[in-house]
């Protein structure tokens, strides 16, 4: 465990200029060899070998398995092919950045993506979530919180409320499938922007500040958080196609309006 936390910890700027290979190699792990039905299927697109070996032993004692590609446009195609639940995505990266990869990836899939960063600009953070990503965390990082991030994300869409479908006009709310549909269509919609459309569709008989979101979601780091919501917010009222449903209540917050 130490040796794994020492690896993390190492200058990430170091690591790149070591030259790692950059053909395309899949590596897989699971206890026994084996993924039970219970374990969540992760996808690590970094070039860093060492880093994917510690993480794919740790992970699996929190029930995750970990595939690993150094490749990005393989890493693709191989998100079209199996069924992962969760990517992992370094920003630098040969051939195409993480940003491209982030992108073409929003082209055909919603699955959620969490975006690493050795260069920690505040801007490089914003511009992964407004190309879709639904967390970033700097390099070099502790596992742990990498593994409570990715848990986060698993966890929001959760409900516990009895009502579980939400009609608001053509657009219909399911927080159980974790789906919205605009007149029967199904959007493509990432699973911060839905955990977002979740939280303002059960309460819209207030205003929720930007404090309370970024509370809700978490992930998001209190630096950059003012920003980064209003991103989120801006994405989700594209993709609803009726941007005056989410409502902004200058110096308060935002709240859905259903009329």
């Amino acid at each position: 465990m130490a040796n794994i936390i020492d690896m993390m910890r190492t200058n990430v700027s170091t690591l790149y200029q070591r030259g790692f290979s950059n053909r395309s190699r899949v590596v897989q792990y699971s206890p026994e060899g084996s993924v039970n039905d219970q374990m969540r299927k992760l996808l690590l697109i970094d070039d860093d070998e060492r880093l994917a070996e510690g993480l794919q032993q740790y992970f699996a004692r929190f029930e995750m398995s970990l595939d690993s590609e150094v490749n990005p446009l393989q890493a693709i195609e191989d998100i079209k092919q199996f069924n992962y639940d969760l990517i992992v995505l370094d920003v630098m990266l040969p051939q195409i950045d993480g940003f491209e990869t982030c992108r073409r990836i929003r082209h055909f899939s919603d699955i959620p993506i969490v975006m690493l960063t050795a260069r920690g600009e505040v801007m490089d953070r914003v511009v992964g979530l407004e190309l879709g990503a639904d967390d970033y965390l700097p390099k070099p990082f502790e596992p742990r919180e990498l593994v409570v991030r990715i848990q986060n994300i698993f966890r929001r869409g959760k409900t516990s409320q009895a009502e579980s479908v939400y009609q608001l006009g053509d657009l219909q709310v399911d927080v159980t499938k974790k789906q919205i549909k605009h007149n029967n269509e199904t959007l493509a919609i990432t699973a911060t922007e839905f955990g977002l459309m979740s939280l303002l569709v059960q309460n819209q008989d207030r205003v929720l500040s930007r404090d309370e979101i970024m509370q809700e979601l978490r992930g998001i780091d209190a630096d950059i958080y003012s920003r980064a919501i209003d991103v989120l917010v801006s994405r989700l009222r594209q993709k609803l196609r009726r941007p005056e449903l989410i409502r902004t209540v200058r110096g308060q917050g935002y709240q859905l309006v259903n009329r």
